[in-house]
């Protein structure tokens, strides 16, 4: 047992912790993550973990409060149970949004999100794409932050010729712009308006997209209102096609509508968070698997390799 791995997931995304248990040819392991009738989170591990490295795989996506609850008391469970060391591996990291002061009297729950994990027991923390870079600074413990942009250049490369990589804010320019130079493209930015959350007015677009292929490039997509009204003003100064990426598909509230409607060809995202049945039923919807690029930093942890190489 001493140093051997175990893989636990919650209800958040099983689908994808079973993919990365293939990719490691290891058993998932075994627990029971259940609710009272109350609402109260049970949680049960059904195997010994002593002396394990443990990891377990929750993105606390939809329902937030729910699956962030059950992989902090997985966590404080397998700390009592003697595991050697927890990592929490989070494919998607809730509350990332909320990472800094923007206003009087507002909490930073991103920060508030870390101390949890860190006081139950948590000793490393794998996630993907964090909104905001600066959160792995909230953690005293190691975080290793995974990026999906060696899958989404991938694809890209394969299925778009003549490309322009597009911002859909100011600050997404440095991800985007390292999209465009690693895929030799060139790259605008949309200047927007923000008049509450989650709606915006895009007001005109830096950059030459004329005749070509636009590629919107953000980390989330959440009620798509941002997505949809930056690919209407691009096809109004001239772009050819206009497809957008992301890492995360929240796809909450009106999105798919309006994606469905609107005038992007597609939009490809990850398996970070599982998608809902009538979302993965909209055709301009593609889905690409993460499993294997953390089934490999789980494997790089556990051997105690470098995990740098995957940070391309």
């Amino acid at each position: 047992m001493p140093n051997k791995m175990k893989i636990f997931t919650g209800n958040a995304n099983p689908a994808i912790a079973q993919e990365i248990c293939d990719y490691l040819g290891v058993s998932l392991g075994k627990a029971e993550v259940k609710q009272f009738s109350d609402g109260e989170i049970s949680v049960e591990i059904g195997e010994n973990v002593r002396g394990a490295d443990v990891f377990i795989v929750q993105p606390t996506c939809t329902p937030v409060n729910d699956h962030l609850m059950e992989l902090l008391i997985m966590i404080d469970a397998l700390r009592r149970a003697s595991a050697r060391r927890i990592t929490a591996v989070m494919p998607y990291y809730g509350y990332a949004r909320q990472d800094r002061k923007v206003r009087p009297r507002v909490p930073i729950t991103a920060k508030a999100v870390a101390e949890m994990l860190m006081v139950v027991g948590t000793r490393r923390v794998l996630c993907m794409d964090l909104h905001a870079g600066q959160i792995q600074g909230f953690f005293n413990i190691p975080v290793d932050h995974l990026y999906a942009a060696p899958i989404v250049l991938k694809y890209i490369r394969e299925r778009f010729t003549d490309v322009v990589m597009v911002s859909p804010d100011a600050g997404g320019v440095e991800r985007t712009r390292a999209f465009a130079k690693r895929l030799n493209a060139g790259l605008a930015i949309i200047d927007k308006r923000r008049e509450r959350a989650n709606e915006c007015e895009a007001v005109r677009v830096i950059g030459d997209v004329a005749g070509k292929t636009a590629i919107l490039l953000d980390d989330m997509v959440d009620t798509a209102g941002t997505l949809c009204g930056g690919a209407e003003i691009l096809k109004k100064v001239g772009a050819k096609e206009v497809h957008a990426c992301c890492s995360h598909g929240v796809l909450s509230g009106p999105a798919v509508e309006r994606i469905t409607k609107s005038c992007l060809k597609s939009l490809l995202v990850t398996n970070s968070i599982p998608l809902k049945e009538e979302t993965r039923q909209c055709k301009k919807i593609t889905v690409l698997s993460v499993g294997p690029l953390l089934g490999e930093a789980i494997r790089r942890i556990h051997n105690e390799d470098s995990v740098s190489y995957l940070f391309v």
